[in-house]
């Protein structure tokens, strides 16, 4: 809270446009619109060069405001993972052109462009993602998103997902230590296809008895089918000078793409 407040203060009394590179300070809203517009742009380009460029700054970025740490970078393996096991598959779905060919295996430029392409837009818009909504939490997210107008049940849902996802974690892990003590030990046979099904069946009826009991607490406490949230976001200045900066470079990836 103190960061907070000392770059709040620092902010103000320099107005300097540099400090937007902080975006703990940009509301939410703006940084939801600022991924989602980057994400779609990305998708819709197709030159090499402005793939290359789009990287580029994102990668510039993530340096330039420490938005990602060595935790952050690694969630970008299980995306090139599967670049690598796509570019292992579509040089050989066929092609004009070949490039190598052993016996019946045929590799084509076709599949080997394709499968580049889509490993420089899935590391761009995943790693810009990261970048621009860092350190949000999913609450944050969420009621930024209703703020943009998503309908509420659907931040309801996103809300009460990212918040029980741990507790049914813990109650799987209860049941599954459970069937251990009782010997339980996982076979291919009949017995151990029933007791997962038992188990699945278990966490489900366990998850809407605890559904029931939240739904009954909430009602009980004066819920009214809103959240409300203490912080009532307001864009600023520094929101400003961020979607300038987003708007110029959506504009030169736009403008490299189709000048």
């Amino acid at each position: 809270m103190a960061n907070v407040i000392e770059n709040a203060a620092t902010y103000d009394a320099s107005f300097v446009p540099a400090s937007v590179w902080r975006l703990d300070g940009v509301d939410p809203r703006t940084r939801l619109i600022a991924a989602v517009s980057f994400s779609v742009l990305v998708t819709a380009v197709d030159s090499l060069p402005t793939l290359v460029a789009a990287l580029a700054v994102v990668v510039v970025g993530a340096g330039w405001t420490g938005a990602l740490g060595q935790q952050r970078w690694k969630r970008l393996i299980p995306v090139n993972l599967l670049v690598l096991m796509l570019l292992g598959l579509l040089p050989l779905s066929g092609g004009a052109t070949p490039v190598l060919s052993v016996g019946p295996i045929v590799v084509a430029r076709e599949g080997l462009v394709q499968a580049l392409w889509i490993g420089l837009k899935a590391n761009a818009i995943v790693l810009g993602v990261l970048v621009l909504l860092a350190r949000l939490e999913m609450a944050s997210i969420g009621y930024a998103l209703g703020r943009l107008g998503v309908p509420e049940k659907l931040t309801h849902l996103l809300l009460f997902t990212v918040r029980y996802l741990e507790v049914l974690q813990r109650e799987y892990t209860r049941l599954w230590s459970a069937m251990k003590m009782r010997g339980f030990r996982p076979r291919v046979d009949g017995h151990t296809y029933r007791s997962f099904g038992y188990l699945v069946g278990m966490l489900l009826v366990r998850s809407v008895d605890r559904a029931d009991r939240i739904v009954a607490a909430m009602k009980c406490r004066g819920f009214c089918g809103r959240f409300h949230p203490l912080d009532h976001a307001a864009l600023t200045v520094r929101d400003a000078w961020f979607s300038a900066l987003v708007l110029v470079v959506l504009a030169g990836l736009a403008a490299l793409e189709w000048a």
